[in-house]
């Protein structure tokens, strides 16, 4: 764990944009715990100290990045309407995460997690003194886990999922799954990670199902009319409406792909949604459609109306753009694997993605109940895409039953937590 810090340091130290912006964030977590006891140079802030004092008795919430956010966020957001004085406090290791959710209005402080060490452990536990820790999926920082179990601090695990391959259950995983014991409860998303822990005697474990399939259906009830998208999806007077696909959270290899379809497919009309954002990757995906596209952030009703390719240049739409899609196309699976596949299927259109989702219990679910497919090369992506669109209405229909099957885990999870409180209202 030391040499992961160290090399996320050498790596800032050389430039890198993401490690850069971890080492500052996490440092200014620190100083920011440490100025209250003079322990740093950097003078406290008065408002950030009195925010702090108020956090004592919080209840923390833990999430990797924006993924692990979203689905500790249905569990943050009842209880912020359960119990509007409790003090709530979340904090990030990504700086995706933190930069996106910073301003998170149902947390009273959001921060990075200092870099696990024993001394930041009891730093952030003895400035904030929460009363209960929420860890979401994949945490597990061992300096924090060991210091909340010597408090007695209960601390849980939420939205877990565990499989053979991982290191838990390597012959030389034992110490590893000593994490475990530190968990008061584990609530896992499948039946399948239950009798895994079991068999190597982790036996506080739920069975609760994933909080996004809550989250997801939430944002699909609330998501309203985008005017821009009503311009490009509609028809021009007695034309039929052309298919659309929302391609989502794309990488170049997905962009290859999808940029080879369309060539074939005059009829077809896209929405791609890269992952990132930056201009370098921006202009590479102009090149790609070599000027036949509209860029979002300069789009009018006349190009909207006019033209087959939007391309989204800006952050925080992509789940309700993938309400005006006839088939979704989640980018990663050439990468380290699939984003979010549970944002598009709950609008109940199929869901295509790459090659690389065994990690994801959701997907092969998808392609299990016929609502999805995987894609290895354009051979497979074209046929696939071409398959989904003609029974986009069965395959959809099938997306919209597995969903509304997994929904219920914030229920689960919330009344297991906080039952002593919820029994009482």
């Amino acid at each position: 764990m030391r040499m992961y810090f160290l090399l996320v340091r050498i790596a800032a130290l050389l430039g890198h944009g993401k490690a850069k912006k971890l080492v500052a964030g996490q440092a200014a977590s620190v100083a920011m715990l440490s100025a209250k006891d003079g322990k740093h140079k950097q003078p406290a802030d008065d408002k950030q100290q009195q925010q702090l004092d108020a956090l004592r008795g919080c209840i923390w919430f833990h999430a990797a990045s924006v993924g692990e956010f979203e689905q500790a966020r249905p569990i943050i957001e009842r209880l912020r309407k359960d119990r509007p004085k409790q003090p709530i406090l979340l904090t990030f290791f990504s700086p995706s995460g933190y930069e996106m959710r910073k301003d998170y209005e149902h947390a009273d402080k959001v921060l990075y997690l200092p870099f696990a060490t024993g001394k930041n452990a009891r730093l952030l536990l003895d400035r904030v003194q929460p009363s209960m820790a929420v860890f979401v999926k994949y945490e597990f920082w061992k300096p924090y886990l060991k210091e909340l179990h010597k408090r007695q601090i209960p601390t849980y695990l939420i939205s877990a999922i565990f499989r053979p391959g991982q290191l838990f259950f390597k012959p030389w995983g034992k110490p590893y799954r000593r994490l475990l014991t530190y968990f008061d409860r584990l609530y896992v998303q499948d039946e399948a990670s239950k009798t895994l822990l079991a068999r190597y005697g982790t036996e506080n474990v739920t069975v609760a199902g994933d909080t996004r399939f809550d989250r997801a259906s939430a944002v699909a009830k609330q998501t309203k009319k985008q005017p821009e998208m009503e311009y490009f999806v509609m028809p021009k007077a007695l034309e039929q409406p052309k298919p659309v696909i929302v391609a989502g959270s794309t990488w170049p290899p997905d962009e290859q792909l999808i940029a080879r379809y369309m060539e074939e497919r005059e009829d077809v009309k896209l929405v791609l949604v890269p992952h990132e954002i930056k201009e370098q990757h921006l202009q590479q995906i102009f090149q790609l459609f070599e000027g036949r596209y509209v860029r979002f952030t300069e789009a009018t009703k006349h190009s909207l109306a006019t033209s087959r390719i939007l391309v989204v240049d800006t952050m925080g739409l992509l789940s309700r753009l993938y309400k005006y899609a006839t088939v979704a196309y989640v980018g990663g699976g050439f990468g380290v694997g699939i984003h979010n596949t549970v944002e598009p299927a709950v609008y109940g259109i199929p869901v295509l993605f790459g090659p690389n989702y065994g990690k994801f219990r959701e997907a092969k679910d998808l392609i299990a109940c016929g609502a999805a497919a995987s894609v290895h090369d354009y051979a497979s992506f074209r046929d696939s895409m071409d398959r989904a669109i003609d029974n986009a209405l069965q395959m959809g229909e099938a997306a919209k039953q597995y969903v509304a099957s997994e929904r219920g885990a914030t229920d689960k999870i919330y009344k297991d937590l906080f039952k002593q409180n919820t029994d009482n209202q």
